[in-house]
């Protein structure tokens, strides 16, 4: 699996830090996907809100993406955790593919690593990003 270096907000690193701290304490059976959040995090290039680049995939993105090997289209929502209905594909960010989603740009193809097998996804576009229409403040995650 391709590393390249992602780019994340200093709102969501420091609210998905939390997240990987208290996790890896309740959420036992996870702790392998808790742990490739964190590697993900560790080699993030962080950015302010302000200056994140409007084809990024943020926490609370909305985004279409393409498998490419069952030539599938599907919209996510990525969120965390409390958030997370996948009949109304609101994806963790602790789920596999919520993840491998995590910072990367409209275009990229990620490889990834799920229960199944090994994924292989195309970010075709982002419909909706914080970031981009001027939502700065979210609320910190308790």
């Amino acid at each position: 699996m391709k590393h390249r270096t992602i780019v994340v907000t200093e709102s969501d690193a420091r609210q998905l830090r939390r997240l990987v701290d208290s996790a890896r304490w309740s959420l036992q059976r996870e702790l392998p996907y808790i742990e490739q959040l964190e590697e993900e995090l560790d080699r993030a290039e962080v950015v302010s809100a302000e200056n994140m680049p409007p084809d990024v995939v943020t926490m609370n993105s909305r985004i279409r993406v393409r498998d490419m090997d069952a030539r599938k289209e599907t919209v996510y929502t990525l969120v965390f955790p409390p958030d997370a209905d996948i009949s109304r594909n609101r994806i963790s960010v602790l789920a596999p593919i919520g993840t491998a989603l995590l910072g990367y740009r409209v275009g990229d193809v990620i490889e990834w690593q799920v229960p199944a097998g090994m994924k292989r996804l195309r970010i075709e576009e982002i419909l909706y990003q914080p970031e981009a229409v001027g939502v700065f403040d979210r609320a910190i995650m308790a």
